[in-house]
C-alpha cells in the first residue's frame, strides 16, 4: 500500500503500481485464509494488527504527508517511510535465521523462496539503480545479504536429522486422549463410590448395635474403675 501510494505520486514508476497491486491481492487473499483457518485469540490479534497497520498507520503516513505543499518534500519523506518498511521485511527472517541455526533443520525455511526472494532483491535493485531511486535500490541491498545468508545455512543444515522443539510436554497430549483420561477417571470415582464400605453399624443391622453397645458398657466400667 505504502509502494502504490510513493508510485503514484512519482508518476514514472508503473511497475511498482502494478507489482504492488497484486501482492496486496495475494497478501489480502492469506488474510482471508488465515482468518478462515484461525482460532478466535489469533484472529483477534490479527485485527488489532490490521486496525493497527493498515489502517490507523497508513492513514498516519497519508495525512501526514499528502497535504504537504512542496511535492519533492512529500516525496522524499514517504520515500524513507517505505524505505525503513522495507528493511523491516527484509529483517523479519533474521527470526528463522536463529531458529535454523539452533535446531540445526531448515524445515523452517524453504529452499525456493529464499531463492525468489534473493532474485527479487537482486531485480528491484537494479530497477531502483536505473530510476536513481535509492529509496528503491537500497532496501534490497540488504534483501541479497539475507538471502544469500538463507541460503549458505540451507546449504549447510539440509542434510542434518530433523530436530523436533517441545517446549512443553503436556501441550501435545492429544484431545482424545485427555477425553479418555476423564472418562477412566469418571468410571473409577465410579467404582470406588459403589464399592466403598459402609459404617459398621448400617453393615452389622442389630448385631453391630449390639457390639457398639457392648464396647460402650465396657468402656462405662472402666471408666468407673478408675
Amino acid at each position: 500500500m505504502l509502494w502504490i501510494y510513493y508510485a503514484l505520486l512519482k508518476k514514472d514508476a508503473m511497475l511498482l503500481i502494478t507489482i504492488n497491486t497484486f501482492c496486496c491481492f495475494i497478501q489480502s487473499f492469506y488474510i482471508v485464509t488465515y482468518f478462515y483457518y484461525g482460532r478466535k485469540k489469533e484472529k483477534l490479534e490479527t485485527v488489532k494488527l490490521m486496525l493497527l497497520f493498515n489502517v490507523f498507520g497508513f492513514g498516519l503516513v497519508f495525512f501526514s504527508t499528502y497535504f504537504l505543499h512542496n511535492p519533492m518534500t512529500r516525496l522524499h519523506i514517504l520515500g524513507y517511510i517505505c524505505m525503513g518498511f522495507s528493511l523491516s521485511v527484509f529483517a523479519a527472517p533474521l527470526a528463522i535465521v536463529r531458529k535454523v541455526i539452533k535446531t540445526k533443520s531448515v524445515e523452517f525455511m524453504p529452499f525456493t523462496l529464499s531463492v525468489f526472494l534473493t532474485l527479487g532483491a537482486v531485480m528491484w535493485f537494479f530497477y531502483g539503480l536505473l530510476l536513481k531511486d535509492m529509496n528503491i535500490a537500497v532496501p534490497n541491498v540488504l534483501g541479497f545479504i539475507f538471502g544469500i545468508l538463507q541460503m549458505i545455512l540451507y546449504a549447510i543444515y539440509k542434510n542434518h536429522p530433523k530436530k523436533m522443539v517441545v517446549e512443553d510436554p503436556k501441550l501435545q497430549l492429544p484431545d482424545q486422549h485427555i477425553v479418555d483420561v476423564i472418562k477412566l477417571e469418571s468410571v473409577v470415582s465410579s467404582d470406588v463410590n459403589t464399592t466403598a464400605p459402609q459404617p459398621y453399624e448400617n453393615r452389622g443391622g442389630a448385631r453391630g448395635g449390639v457390639e457398639a453397645q457392648n464396647t460402650k458398657e465396657k468402656t462405662s466400667d472402666a471408666s468407673q474403675k478408675v
